[in-house]
């Protein structure tokens, strides 16, 4: 007999059963990356996650005779709705065995959540802000996920949302830049230098992690105002923006952020992370007492750099700051010596300037992750 069940989140017990279900879908996926525990309980703790303060969110297990096979999350972002005037409804955390009957009671839970609020669209994956990954791998399954910052899942979600009456909204694409073949175009680098010598614009450089660290409020300020255009854009909070800050900040180094500044103010970023997630995978969620350390090798050993998270004020788009992100980003690493791979992560298709930019520096589509939409 299928059951389902709404989490109570003060129920510790409820809560591991929640968390710890990937563990066993994807027990013998070489591809799949854990998240780190202390993030995934933050998830459903109602007290700790800053999303919870403003908007409204359950989750839902299905059981099949006693054992789990399946979980959900339906969401209400209210700020979102606010902004764009809509009635929208978000899925997130979403997981499931090849089990169409356990998908769609699933399903069936959080479109009944979602219409009692009188939401009439259900989208996602989506999640709690921009350090959740969007959307349902549909293509390159055989390679290894990006640490946490893009989703993975088996193949079979795909047909298991499909199923539901999901249609495509939107696809991230994410490039491979292998280093052999990663070179400045010559178009770039002219741009951006006559950008340079006009001094309107400049690329800031951090000497050091405290320095950094003093800039995060103003990386933080422009993170916000950088993408009031796309689709998945609302207005964080500054508990949001202290938020996701404060997580970019504790795996950054300080070489691989690159800001562009226009006077004392931040108006563009390009944000890259040593990929730790061989590291992740043998913590298996756990920090202590030996994950941080081979975490914090795993920094030094990586041959590979993952790119996720770039942006330019509007008002400043189109003046050549994406051409100087991109020249300083690509001295750093051709000078890094430790990089042979680049990852280009979650590139909305709808992006057209910046895919160009990213075929022009020899960049590869290689995975798919896909935002599906269903009107309820």
């Amino acid at each position: 007999m299928l059951v389902i069940e709404k989490v109570n989140t003060d129920d510790k017990k409820q809560v591991r059963r929640f968390v710890e279900l990937p563990f066993r879908i994807y027990a013998d996926c070489p591809q799949w990356v854990p998240p780190l525990n202390v993030d995934a309980y933050n998830q459903l703790n109602r007290k700790k996650h800053p999303f919870h303060e403003h908007s409204d969110m359950d989750f839902f297990l299905a059981a099949r005779d006693g054992h789990d096979v399946g979980r959900i999350a339906a969401i209400e972002n209210k700020l979102y709705n606010q902004y764009h005037n809509k009635k929208t409804a978000n899925f997130f955390l979403f997981e499931c065995e090849n089990d169409m009957g356990a998908a769609t009671a699933l399903f069936k839970a959080a479109f009944d959540w979602a219409k009692a609020r009188g939401l009439d669209t259900m989208l996602g994956p989506k999640g709690m802000g921009p350090l959740d990954g969007y959307g349902v791998l549909v293509f390159g399954h055989e390679h290894r996920q990006t640490m946490t910052m893009l989703n993975y899942n088996h193949a079979y979600y795909q047909s298991l949302l499909e199923a539901q009456g999901f249609v495509k909204e939107v696809d991230f694409v994410s490039c491979f830049l292998p280093a052999d073949k990663f070179q400045m175009p010559e178009r770039v680098k002219r741009i951006a230098e006559r950008v340079m010598e006009r001094g309107h614009l400049e690329i800031k450089t951090f000497r050091n992690k405290k320095e950094l660290l003093a800039w995060a409020p103003r990386i933080g300020k422009a993170y916000n105002d950088a993408f009031v255009n796309n689709w998945e854009y609302y207005p964080l909070t500054q508990r949001e923006i202290d938020f996701v800050v404060e997580n970019i900040m504790t795996i950054a180094d300080h070489r691989l952020i690159k800001i562009v500044t226009h006077g004392e103010d931040v108006v563009g970023f390009l944000f890259a992370f040593h990929d730790v997630s061989a590291a992740m995978q043998r913590a298996k969620g756990r920090l202590f007492p030996f994950g941080l350390i081979d975490i914090l090798l795993e920094i030094r050993r990586t041959n590979t750099v993952a790119v996720n998270g770039m942006g330019i004020l509007p008002e400043f788009q189109g003046h050549g700051g994406n051409a100087l992100l991109y020249y300083a980003m690509g001295n750093t690493l051709l000078n890094f010596k430790q990089f042979k791979h680049v990852e280009m992560t979650q590139v909305a298709e709808t992006t057209e300037q910046m895919r160009a930019d990213l075929k022009n520096l020899n960049g590869v589509e290689y995975k798919n992750n896909r935002v599906y939409r269903k009107d309820i």
